[in-house]
């Protein structure tokens, strides 16, 4: 037994060589299959619920808010948010620098210029690029995206993120891929954000539809716009001069418009002219490069002085009168209007009449000499108005010019003040009165803002309104005007020069300050132009400011 237990047969028996692969083999493809097919693990309860983007809280800092949104709608390569870069100081060679570089200082020029590269690079890289507050490193104050296709889902994202950030100002879009449907999206978009967002710029998005009066609706808070570059044509503008004013509605927001670099020629131009007319709020408006002539220049020199009111404008004109008329008398105190009433309560019938008579005989009879004279004259008063009424009852006081003849048209009845005998509160004679003055108030800036309503000329039968003097800045340069386009700014600037000055910018518009018409096609040594420049010099602020230190740096 010992000898067969040593032998190396009695030993257990070895696997063979062939059952050595075949097991080995076996054991590679079961790793495979387990590799190839993972364990699935259930995602634990809630999981798909907190990646949902309509459910995250946004913190008010852009960069997290964004990139968090992002990676919930499935985003893998979204564009980063970094700060804005700024134009770096003035490099000055100093003395030590103009000696021979170093093995060291090769060296790092050498990965200086790699790092230079690969930002060269990366600068084509779609990014968000803010500009951030001073006094607070996370608010975000402006926005510019630039180069990079902004989609639906973008915008989806920008209507979560934008709206925490409280002191947005401005959004810069230059050739982001703008439609006519991302831009109605992105205009849903603005009222959500905060109110300090005043400055939208839309540039390089040029649209099939030219839907960009949308920005400029009633509702609109937007105050600087700038639509450079984007094909604008004459249907473009004629829409942009319909959103600046028209017969019934005007833009009371919209402070300055950019227009330049279009294809805006002589009827765009008109149709800018005739939103002119009636809009009392644009202050700052450019149409440099662009296609305007001689017939265009004329239309927008026309607007700056006065000029002939049509048809339909001297109609709505008095009609806006006639209403002013009646909440001037709606106005009017609760004390006269009771003795109005009485008064007229006096015509109604003789029997009244006399015993009215009866009581004032019996009043006379106690009353001074003095007031009895004062009660004989407002007899007679009532009287002549009796006689002069024409069916305007006595309740409207005594009208004015204008009030006469709308009183022939038709009665205004006011209803008659009865004692309050509910459960409110009295209003005491201190709130009336306040809220009489608030309403004046309020319907006085009305009448103010309306162009319409403000003071006339009538000339042969015609009637001129005083041009738009609001306007401080307008740009025209590198267009198509000639001298004879320039013959109609200078009237116009006469006429400003001579009604409107700019220190008395306390009682009234200041007018015109600034004119650009050069590089059109006329000669800078052309009189009239040279006679234009003289006469806008001492109105520009800056110009005069400048001659003002130099001045005082000489004395």
């Amino acid at each position: 037994m010992s000898s067969e237990q040593s032998l190396p047969g009695s030993s257990p028996r070895a696997p063979r060589l062939g059952a050595q692969r075949s097991s080995g083999a076996v054991t590679k493809k079961g790793e495979r299959a387990a590799k190839e097919k993972p364990a699935t693990a259930l995602p634990p309860v809630g999981e798909e619920e907190s990646k949902n983007p309509e459910e995250y809280q946004c913190s008010g800092v852009l960069e997290t808010d964004f990139a968090e949104l992002c990676a919930r709608s499935g985003y893998t390569d979204f564009p980063k948010v970094v700060t804005r870069p700024r134009p770096h100081p003035t490099f000055l060679r100093s003395a030590s620098m103009s000696e021979k570089p170093t093995l060291d200082d090769q060296r790092l020029s050498a990965s200086c210029s790699l790092n230079s590269v690969e930002s060269k690079y990366a600068f084509f890289r779609p990014t968000i690029q803010v500009e951030l507050e001073q006094e607070d490193n996370k608010s975000v104050k402006e926005i510019y995206i630039r180069g990079w296709k902004v989609d639906d889902r973008i915008l989806g994202i920008f209507s979560k993120c934008l709206p925490p950030l409280s002191q947005l100002q401005a959004i810069n879009f230059w050739k982001v891929g703008l439609t006519d449907k991302t831009l109605t999206t992105f205009i849903a978009l603005l009222p959500l954000c905060s109110s300090t967002l005043r400055k939208v710029s839309l540039e390089g998005n040029p649209l099939p539809e030219q839907s960009y009066h949308k920005l400029m609706a009633l509702d609109s808070t937007i105050a600087h716009l700038s639509l450079r570059n984007n094909n604008i044509d004459d249907h473009g503008a004629q829409l942009l001069g319909q959103a600046l004013s028209t017969l019934h509605r005007c833009n009371r927001t919209l402070v300055s418009l950019n227009l330049g670099f279009n294809h805006i020629g002589d009827k765009g131009a008109g149709y800018i002219a005739e939103g002119l007319r009636l809009n009392r709020s644009l202050l700052w408006l450019s149409l440099a490069h662009n296609r305007i002539q001689d017939m265009g220049a004329l239309k927008l020199a026309e607007v700056l002085r006065p000029f002939e009111l049509t048809h339909t404008e001297v109609v709505e004109r008095r009609r806006l009168l006639l209403e002013k008329g009646t909440q001037e008398r709606l106005r009017s105190p609760p004390s006269s209007r009771h003795g109005d009433f009485r008064e007229k309560g006096q015509m109604m019938g003789v029997s009244n009449v006399t015993l009215v008579d009866k009581t004032d005989k019996m009043q006379t009879m106690k009353t001074p000499k003095g007031l009895g004279k004062k009660k004989e004259k407002s007899g007679e008063v009532v009287k002549k108005e009796e006689k002069s009424g024409s069916g305007q009852s006595p309740t409207q006081g005594t009208p004015k010019k204008e009030d006469t003849t709308k009183a022939g048209k038709g009665k205004v009845t006011i209803p008659e003040q009865k004692p309050n005998k509910g459960k409110g509160t009295k209003i005491g004679s201190k709130e009336k009165r306040s809220i009489l003055m608030e309403s004046e108030l309020v319907a006085e800036t009305t009448e103010m803002i309306n162009p319409l309503l403000e003071p006339v000329e009538h000339r042969d039968g015609k009637v001129f309104m005083p041009g738009n003097k609001v306007l401080l800045h307008l740009n025209l340069l590198r267009n198509r005007i000639t001298e004879v386009g320039l013959e109609g700014f200078l009237t116009a600037v006469q006429y400003q020069v001579q009604f409107s000055k700019p220190k008395s910018a306390s009682k009234g518009p200041m007018g015109l300050l600034w004119l650009s018409l050069a590089k059109n096609c006329f000669a800078p040594q052309c009189p009239t132009y040279t006679m234009i420049q003289e006469l806008m010099l001492p109105r520009d602020p800056i110009k005069v400011k400048r001659e003002e230190e130099a001045m005082a740096f000489l004395t």
